[in-house]
């Protein structure tokens, strides 16, 4: 049995302080420290042994990593880092609060930018100081690899092929393969793997720090996909993330 194991990041700063992040590049709360070893324990008490880990850029993605393996006393695997696994781009958004904007657009105007398949949030010029281009660990991408607003399907479009051409491929020599990366790009796997529909992927959240397993057969089919841990938690967190985005009454 093949076993592909996705870890959103833990909490970060922004996610505690209800911002649109994307490819900003921030930290891990302490409760997101916290989240990341709960995550870890979780796995290793549920008898899951990852052989190789692939991640994004971004450091809340990486440092939830590391703090997966310390628990598992698995520091040594093998990691992969690829910018194609960052969080989708949500362009002029970053660094708004989710909130604040659906007191101004509508919560449903913020549910399409957060979760719709097609719709794009305002984005980026490629000059703006914020935009990617100007961060040194993108220097090697192309202009037309730059995001500088995206949907889950543009994700997809960015993702998927590293998937199917990396991340497949390390089961050809391994059992269990780990990926952590972020809510939009982990969405976009799980929206292939399982052929959800446009309107299902919208409500399906992903919580911070919370593995979601699937496995599959020798021949790549799944048997199945769960979360791993206290379903009443998952549950609670899940619809945390759902609420994120709507304005305070």
């Amino acid at each position: 049995m093949k076993k592909l194991i996705l870890v959103r990041h833990g909490e970060s700063v922004w996610n505690k302080l209800n911002l649109f992040t994307g490819w900003t590049n921030v930290d891990l709360s302490e409760n997101g420290i916290n989240e990341a070893k709960e995550a870890g324990k979780a796995l290793l008490d549920a008898g899951y042994r990852p052989e190789i880990c692939f991640t994004s850029y971004l450091k809340r993605a990486i440092k939830t990593l590391n703090n997966i393996l310390d628990v598992m006393d698995l520091d040594w695997l093998p990691v992969y880092k690829s910018w194609r696994l960052n969080e989708k781009s949500y362009g002029l958004l970053q660094g708004s609060n989710k909130a604040e904007m659906a007191a101004k657009y509508g919560d449903d105007q913020v549910k399409k930018w957060r979760r719709s398949f097609d719709v794009q949030p305002p984005a980026y010029e490629m000059n703006d100081p914020k935009s990617p281009r100007q961060d040194p660990r993108y220097a090697e991408l192309t202009d037309e690899q730059i995001p500088l607003t995206e949907s889950l399907k543009d994700c997809i479009e960015r993702i998927m092929p590293y998937y199917e051409n990396v991340i497949t491929k390390a089961f050809e020599n391994h059992d269990e393969v780990l990926v952590v990366a972020h809510g939009n790009s982990l969405r976009s796997i799980v929206k292939k793997l399982r052929n959800m529909s446009n309107d299902e992927i919208i409500e399906f959240n992903i919580p911070t720090a919370t593995p979601y397993v699937f496995e599959f057969d020798d021949n790549m089919n799944i048997i199945d996909h769960k979360f791993v841990g206290d379903p009443d938690v998952i549950a609670a967190k899940m619809q945390s993330v759902a609420n994120q985005g709507k304005a305070k009454k």
